[in-house]
């Protein structure tokens, strides 16, 4: 039976590992705080099917001058950090160009519209089907103006396998009773999804994967030496781990162990900010609230609530900004939500790569190296979808991965 390491513990390293063990490997996962849920489970729980066309676009180029001076705008570029997002701006503006941007388009499109499916399998092996809540989402705006501005937008754009339709009288009522007004405009998504508890899908994951013969061994990654062009890994206590077949899944901590090989990796951690709290008064079965003139989105969990936004391009070991936690917490009192309040604080690293693509390939610099990681915004989403696609890259039956290769960035 061949063996396999993956490094990481968040929701693509644990769809790898089970992935894998669907094809009769033996796995272990190497995770460097076990017991700590991981940076992947601080999302919203949004399963973004309709998120299609990457943010490196000329729309987000065009739209970024008009985000930084805004007063109070979820944009974020600390002076602090300038020389770790200037190179990844001058980066990801190339990125951006329509021709580089219409070939990421129709990769990623690619792999979104097979998102919702991997999903479906994954709780089903999981024997958990009630885990994925297939509800769709709103999306709220304050004022007519940004309302019409903003459906214009959507009308405008790919919205993959998803679809949406104005607000029927019911959903109105709804929301007005929860915003205590009606809102200015709102459509309702069909085909997009969330995640019934954070806490419950890992730990479902874990279990399942223990209980497959899988091994969650706690280790820090360092470094990954090469041996008769072969990969293994050495963690921070000394200890080096090898295996037939090597898999990093490590979010932004990817960056370091696949530069020490060579690889170019001009990944930045987009860091993003949550307040989370108990359920209050917000409807059990009101799916996600995304109130898009204020950068928001709000989620009702199954026993906890959680409130979402910031894009701050950063370095994952800067101090947080508390200001941020601050400002959160005005735009849900503006908004009136009921969302008891001052709720527990979170910040966390999105692993980013200038052209809004993910990182899914296997390493030209071992033969027995693959890689999973710089999903931004769309971890959750894709890590499924992502672990099916390596598990078959293993036996050589996936599909084309080349825009996902990091032979993109240059040898």
């Amino acid at each position: 039976m061949q063996s396999f390491l993956v490094v990481g513990g968040g929701i693509v390293g644990y769809s790898v590992a089970l992935a894998l063990q669907g094809l009769g490997r033996s796995v272990v996962l190497l995770d460097d705080a076990p017991s700590v849920s991981p940076a992947s489970w601080g999302n919203a729980g949004h399963i973004a099917v309709e998120q299609v066309e990457p943010l490196a676009s000329p729309a987000t180029l065009r739209a970024v001058p008009k985000r930084l001076l805004a007063r109070d705008d979820a944009l974020s570029l600390p002076l602090r950090d300038v020389q770790h997002w200037l190179p990844f701006g001058v980066r990801l503006a190339a990125a951006a160009r329509p021709d580089r941007f219409r070939v990421g388009k129709a990769a990623l499109s690619t792999l979104v519209g097979a998102a919702m499916p991997a999903w479906e399998r994954l709780v089903e092996g999981l024997c958990q089907p009630d885990l994925l809540i297939q509800d769709g989402h709103f999306v709220i705006w304050d004022r007519p103006d940004s309302a019409a501005r903003g459906l214009r937008a959507w009308q405008g754009a790919d919205t993959g396998t998803a679809r949406f339709r104005p607000i029927d009288a019911g959903e109105r009522e709804r929301l007005t009773q929860l915003l205590g007004r009606a809102p200015a405009g709102a459509i309702r998504f069909i085909g997009s999804g969330h995640i019934a508890s954070h806490d419950l899908l890992f730990t479902a994951l874990r279990r399942h994967f223990v209980e497959r013969g899988g091994v969650v061994v706690p280790g820090r990654a360092v470094h990954l030496p090469l041996t008769d062009g072969k990969a293994a890994v050495a963690l921070a206590d000394g200890q080096v781990l090898t295996a037939d077949g090597v898999v990093i899944t490590a979010g932004v901590a990817s960056k370091p162990l696949l530069e020490g090989i060579g690889h170019k990796v001009p990944m930045i951690a987009e860091r993003g900010y949550h307040l989370q709290s108990e359920v209050g008064r917000w409807p059990a079965d009101l799916p996600p609230l995304v109130f898009e003139d204020r950068s928001l989105i709000v989620t009702r969990f199954r026993d906890y609530l959680r409130a979402s936004s910031f894009v701050e391009f950063s370095h994952p070991d800067s101090p947080p900004d508390p200001a941020k936690w601050e400002r959160l917490r005005a735009r849900i009192r503006d908004l009136g939500l009921p969302f008891p309040l001052p709720a527990r604080e979170w910040v966390g690293s999105r692993p980013t790569l200038p052209d809004y693509l993910p990182a899914i390939g296997r390493s030209d610099r071992a033969s027995n190296l693959f890689y999973g990681f710089g999903h931004q915004h769309l971890g959750l989403t894709l890590g499924p979808v992502t672990g099916e696609r390596i598990a078959a890259l293993t036996v050589d039956q996936a599909p084309n991965l080349s825009a996902f290769d990091l032979r993109r960035f240059g040898r």
